[in-house]
C-alpha cells in the first residue's frame, strides 16, 4: 500500500471547539499515525502519515471538523518521510 506524510492547516474557529480530540479520535479510527496541535494564531496544525485514502479522508474530514467548528480553510501539502511517526497524538 502506498503511504504518504501531509501535513494540513485548518483555520477558522478551530480552537475550543474540540478540534483536536475529535482529530485525534478520527485519525486513529483510519489507522493513521502523526500528531495534532493547536498553533500561536489560532489554527490546528496536523502532520500524518498513513495510506494515501486514509489521509485523504482526514483531510476531507477536516473541513467539516466536529461540532462547534466552522472551518473556513484547509491547507495541506506533503511533506518527505523520515523519521517514523508514533501513534496519533495531541500534542502541545
Amino acid at each position: 500500500m502506498a503511504t504518504t506524510r501531509r501535513r494540513i492547516v485548518v483555520s477558522g474557529r478551530v480552537q475550543g471547539v474540540g478540534f483536536r480530540y475529535a482529530t485525534q479520535r478520527e485519525a486513529t479510527r483510519l489507522g493513521l499515525r502523526g500528531w495534532v496541535r493547536n498553533t500561536e494564531d489560532g489554527k490546528v496544525e496536523i502532520v500524518v502519515e498513513g495510506g494515501i485514502s486514509d489521509v485523504d479522508g482526514l483531510q476531507a474530514w477536516c473541513r467539516r471538523g466536529p461540532a462547534g467548528a466552522r472551518v473556513s480553510t484547509v491547507a495541506a501539502s506533503e511533506i518527505p518521510t523520515g523519521e517514523a511517526l508514533g501513534p496519533f497524538a495531541i500534542t502541545a
